[in-house]
């Protein structure tokens, strides 16, 4: 498998480290460029054969890594004459690559297990698959809208004036392509790579799919987020969060622990989000646990709100802590009346449920999907049913106080 690099950038975000002296991937952090960190976690997961695009005192990256032989890998670079965009040095791959291949930015700190997106990306039978994630700032990014298979639907970009409540789900920069998506490029031009090149592809029905992951790649084309870089590899927590590796979760009540308890909410209208709540997440979010919503929902299958609705109700509480630099690594509900059999309006909901807590089959879940040793994980709560689920799972528990048991 090979993979393509986009170094072409100037980096003006970060011309306190550049100087305008380097290009912005051969910013040092923590003692080699950020080019040299891609190149080495790609290795890491089999990758040897790089193309790299430069454009901007490209000569700085080519006098650097050469043809990669110092580092163990093979390295081609693409010359962009003129600037092409997030997209457009894909031309120049066509003939060159065969089969599924690698695109990455240049200006992001990552550890990832390729395999396991592969693995998805192959599954779906996808053109294109997209690593998304949940991230500080959404609400100055581009959204990335899926169907329930995570389907790409569209872009929702960071430019648009958003009068919704949204999934905080960011596109990372990290890109598996196959060769056939790039009968797109019949010409050398600036092409944007998910509004031009990706958008096309959508709109012509090719099958592009989100690989929707917690695990760590993060923009450090700023002087904050580069920082906020260099502590976390210093907390090893970027290699913490990769999914190579056994992962920890704080498991999270919705109603009491996250949005004040007010019995069945109904709608989105009567989510607000409890004291210190999004300050509680943060902190989670800045540590090696992931934070993740187990909550029984029996308001689907009471027939008072729809799959819909309830989705828009964990959708505010994204859209309201992403305001505020805080999100959601997972969230799981479980729509089942607390009664076997219930007769309402939903019929195929008549079942006997492993989901609902205290039974753990959302636990369960979580556990296939974030690869996590349940042993040293948590579950936060404010009911009985909150504390037998931890005990159920042989994990600890934290009871929190609420309007519900007061």
């Amino acid at each position: 498998m090979k993979a393509l690099i986009l170094a072409g950038g100037k980096g003006t975000r970060l011309h306190s480290l550049t100087n305008d002296e380097i290009p912005k991937p051969m910013a040092i952090l923590k003692g080699k460029p950020i080019l040299e960190w891609s190149i080495e976690k790609l290795k890491e997961n089999g990758i040897n054969s790089f193309f790299i695009s430069v454009s901007h005192l490209k000569e700085k990256i080519i006098n650097y890594f050469g043809d990669g032989s110092k580092f163990g890998v093979q390295i081609e670079y693409l010359v962009e004459d003129v600037p092409l965009g997030s997209g457009g040095s894909l031309y120049y791959l066509k003939g060159k690559v065969a089969g599924d291949f690698i695109v990455c930015s240049g200006d992001v700190l990552f550890d990832i297990d390729v395999s396991k997106m592969l693995d998805f990306h192959i599954k779906n039978n996808s053109i294109i698959t997209l690593f998304t994630h949940p991230n500080l700032h959404p609400y100055d990014s581009d959204l990335v809208i899926t169907d329930k298979e995570n389907r790409v639907l569209k872009f929702d970009s960071k430019n648009n004036i958003r009068d919704y409540y949204y999934k905080n789900n960011v596109n990372a920069g990290f890109f598996i392509v196959n060769e056939n998506a790039l009968d797109y490029f019949t010409e050398i031009k600036k092409v944007n790579m998910e509004h031009d090149f990706i958008q096309a592809l959508i709109s012509s029905g090719e099958r592009v799919f989100a690989y929707k992951s917690p695990e760590y790649i993060k923009d450090v084309g700023t002087l904050d987020r580069f920082k906020n870089a260099e502590n976390d590899i210093d907390k090893n927590i970027v290699k913490k969060k990769c999914l190579r590796n056994k992962q920890k979760a704080i498991f999270i009540d919705r109603d009491g622990v996250i949005n004040k308890y007010k019995g069945f909410i109904k709608t989105a209208s009567e989510i607000e989000l409890k004291d210190k709540v999004i300050d509680a997440i943060k902190t989670i979010n800045r540590s090696e646990y992931l934070a993740i919503v187990v909550s029984n929902q029996p308001v689907i299958a009471r027939g008072d709100s729809t799959f819909e609705q309830v989705d828009e109700m964990f959708n505010k509480i994204e859209t309201l802590l992403g305001k505020e630099g805080a999100y959601l690594d997972g969230i799981y509900y479980c729509p089942h009346h607390p009664h076997s059999g219930y007769d309402g309006e939903v019929k195929e909901l008549k079942i006997e449920c492993d989901c609902r807590k205290p039974k753990i089959g959302m636990l369960k879940q979580a556990e296939v999907d974030f690869n996590l040793d349940l042993t040293k994980c948590y579950i936060i709560g404010d009911s009985n049913a909150d504390i037998q689920t931890g005990i159920n799972a042989g994990i600890k528990q934290i009871r929190v106080k609420s309007e519900h048991n007061e």
